[in-house]
Order: C-alpha cells, then structure tokens, then sequence
C-alpha cells in the first residue's frame, strides 16, 4: 500500500504546511519542534538509565541477602525526655 514516500510527495507536504503555517513561522515551528524531540529523547533515556541503576541496586540487595552473616541493623541512639519546668513540690 505504502511503497514509501517520492520526492513530489513530500514536496506537497511542505507546499501545504508553508500555506497553513506561512514562510516566517515555518522555521521557529520547526525549530521549537526540533527542541521537544530532544528533551524527548534525554528524557527517555534518563529514564532507561533509572531503571538501569534501580535493576543493579535490586541485585546488589539479593546478592548481600543471600549472604551467611545478616546486614546489621541500624542503631537509633536512645534520648532521655527533656527535664519539665514544672517540679513538685512538697507544702
């Protein structure tokens, strides 16, 4: 159906968008799109890199889960209450 797109094809295709969009904001339309697909593009590959570095914590956390001793637990230090102002008294 589609045996690809021949060079009077596309050469209606800008002649239609050159009419729709005109000849001065047709480069800042292109420009701006240009720019979207970039931040697109970084966007979805810091997304891959995430999943990358999550994929490689998950094995390091079943790797020491696997190990014979167990990971020591954090120690939360032990507070004494803060002294009252108010004391009693003996009448």
């Amino acid at each position: 159906m589609f045996d690809g797109i021949k060079p009077v094809e596309i050469l209606i295709i800008v002649g239609v968008l050159v009419l729709l969009f005109g000849a001065k904001k047709l480069p800042d339309t292109a420009r701006g799109l240009g720019r979207s697909l970039r931040i697109f593009k970084s966007e979805i590959k810091a997304s891959d890199d995430d999943d990358t570095d999550e994929s490689a914590a998950a094995k390091q956390i079943t790797v020491t889960r696997d190990d014979a001793t167990p990971a020591p637990q954090p120690t939360t230090p032990v507070t004494q209450p803060a002294p009252t102002s108010e004391q009693p008294t003996d009448h």
